[in-house]
This record gives C-alpha cells, structure tokens and sequence, in this order.
C-alpha cells in the first residue's frame, strides 16, 4: 500500500492524504484534489520531489488551475522536501515500525488514528508547543480548515 500526504508548513499539518495499491498519478492527484477541497482559497508553494507523479503534465495542469506555483529542488538538492521525509519518519517510528498489521484495514485505521493524534496531539516545539491544529486556529482564526482528516 502505498500513502500520499500533503503537510501545510507554516503549522506542519497534514492537510489531505490517501491512499493506493499503486503509487501513480492517480494517488498523488487525489490527495491533491482533497487538499484544495478543504482549502479552496489557498494559494500556496507546493514542494515536491522530483518523482514522476509531481513532473506529469496532468499534474502541473492541477497546479496551475488551482493558481498555485510548483517547487522542485534540483537533482541531489532535497532540501526542500526534507520537513516531509521527518513525517515520514516521525509516523514511522511512532506507528509502523514494530507493528504488525494482519488487513489492509487495520494498517488505514491506524494510518487515519495517526493523522488525527498527529495534527490534534502531537505538541511541537517550533509551533510554540501546540500542536498543529491548535497553532493553526491560532495564527488563523478566519479560516474554515476541517481540522478532521477523511
């Protein structure tokens, strides 16, 4: 199975995820589809790595539609995608790593339990020890983010 997420940097968020048996294009054009719908007003930078779902043509026609602009490092330069690669590890360490999951349904349970702690209880030093969803009603009180992930 495979899991895509789009993190919000300002409060380090998971703003959509989803996932697949198949890592494609349709994997990462869901999450990103999920992530405008909850946020129709946003206009961000979104920073990629360079795999081929984030070079496809279908998915810079999303970008540029949804009036945002796209972020690549260049080749051996990942700086830009590194706050995702410390998700990753954080989730794994703290979900995966020593679990064992008998179903599918078991692991997107658990995948969704995570997202929730992560965003309503996880506290973060940068974010002035909030946790994410907490900081972000803080610095944007007017916004109508969900703060449940589906």
């Amino acid at each position: 199975m495979y899991l895509s997420v789009i993190l919000d940097l300002c409060d380090k968020r998971p703003v959509a995820y989803a996932n697949s048996d198949r890592n494609d294009n349709s994997l990462v054009l869901t999450t990103f589809e999920k992530a405008i719908k909850r946020n129709p007003k946003a206009s961000p930078i979104l920073h990629s790595d360079r795999g081929c779902q984030y070079t496809s043509k279908e998915f810079r026609k999303k970008i540029v539609t949804a009036g945002m602009t796209r972020s690549m490092s260049r080749v051996a330069h990942c700086i830009d995608n590194g706050p995702m690669e410390g998700f990753w590890g954080i989730m794994k360490r703290k979900m995966y790593y020593g679990h064992q999951f008998r179903t599918k349904e078991e692991l997107l349970i658990m995948i969704k339990g995570y997202m929730i702690c992560y965003s309503t209880k996880r506290v973060q030093r940068n974010l002035k020890i909030m946790p994410p969803m907490e900081y972000h009603k803080m610095i944007s009180p007017q916004t109508s983010a969900r703060s449940e992930l589906e």
